[in-house]
């Protein structure tokens, strides 16, 4: 589809828990199967109980497409609530932008599948004066289009000024 078009493009995007699960090639549920938009190597598994549950302890590895948002000490604090797991994912060959030193994360391990310019995650980030990762973010997706030889937007650019592709995305 579309969505998944654009973010194989190389459409900068950030997806926390649901939209981790909805980039998954699928979500499974009570014996259901749906299928979704794919970019994610991986099926998106409900369960009974929760996977992962309150706060998590993040460190940035290099990997992450939007380096050095991690506060002084490296740490970011975040949180997670999900009753899905991740199953399918390849062993080897996927990159993640976050280590897990505290929660679950993706594997118990590793949290932050980046995909290309796409970052999907299960922990739930809060932009903190310690931890400016939206304003990093947003550096990232204007370094992304001069790179490909579009001005970059201000933030308080309106939507009509952005390109076709991307208006045909929203809702």
């Amino acid at each position: 589809g579309a969505i998944r078009e654009a973010l194989a493009g190389g459409l900068p995007a950030y997806a926390e828990c649901g939209g981790l699960m909805y980039l998954c090639r699928a979500i499974r549920w009570r014996g259901e199967r749906r299928e979704m938009v794919g970019l994610v190597p991986a099926e998106a598994v409900m369960c009974e109980r929760p996977q992962g549950r309150g706060y998590v302890r993040l460190a940035e590895t290099r990997a992450h497409p939007w380096p050095g948002s991690a506060p002084t000490g490296g740490e970011i604090a975040a949180h997670e609530f999900h009753y899905s797991r991740l199953e399918g994912l390849p062993a080897e060959g996927l990159r993640y932008a976050y280590e897990v030193r505290r929660g679950q994360g993706i594997d118990g391990r590793r949290d932050g599948l980046v995909v290309g310019n796409t970052l999907a995650c299960y922990s739930h980030l809060r932009d903190v004066a310690a931890h400016r990762w939206t304003s990093r973010f947003l550096d990232f997706v204007r370094a992304v289009r001069a790179r490909r030889g579009r001005p970059a937007p201000a933030h308080d650019e309106p939507a009509e000024a952005a390109p076709a592709a991307a208006r045909s995305l929203k809702p």
